[in-house]
């Protein structure tokens, strides 16, 4: 089941730039490791669902799976060989839009090496370049 919001004030969205870097969301907070995306785009909820399920088969109970982006955003489309006018078309997909430097899935309990395997799996169900980040130490 692919994640959508309960409930939205309107259904369909205009389409929006992405400019600039993540301000928020851009650093560990739950794990111990992360994958952080490096490019800005939109991922559907359906490839967040399949980042999840790889994810969750790797870590294998091993640890806790923590996903940080949510898909708010609605994409329509219209049908191919439509005339022209008619209004807008209806809703495709739902996505969460990405900025730079945004962390979209988080693991803790597991090793540095078996999280690297695990976001290795990931970052390749997703259309926006990743790379592996941990948490920043505290002081």
């Amino acid at each position: 089941m692919a994640l959508m919001p309960k409930r939205v004030k309107y259904r369909k969205s205009q389409k929006g730039r992405v400019r600039g870097n993540a301000t928020r969301g851009n650093y560990v907070a739950f794990g111990e490791f992360g994958i952080q995306c490096l490019e800005s785009g939109r991922i559907s909820a359906q490839t967040i669902e399949a980042g999840r399920i790889v994810a969750s088969q790797a870590v294998k109970g091993g640890g806790k799976l923590y996903i940080r982006v949510f898909p708010h955003k609605s994409v329509t489309a219209i049908p191919a060989e439509t005339r022209m006018g008619k209004g807008k078309g209806e809703v495709e997909f739902w996505a969460a839009v990405v900025k730079p430097g945004t962390i979209l899935y988080e693991v803790s309990g597991l090793s540095e090496e078996a999280a690297r395997t695990v976001f290795a799996r990931v970052a390749h169900k997703m259309p926006v370049a990743c790379r592996f980040v941990a948490r920043r130490p505290t002081i």
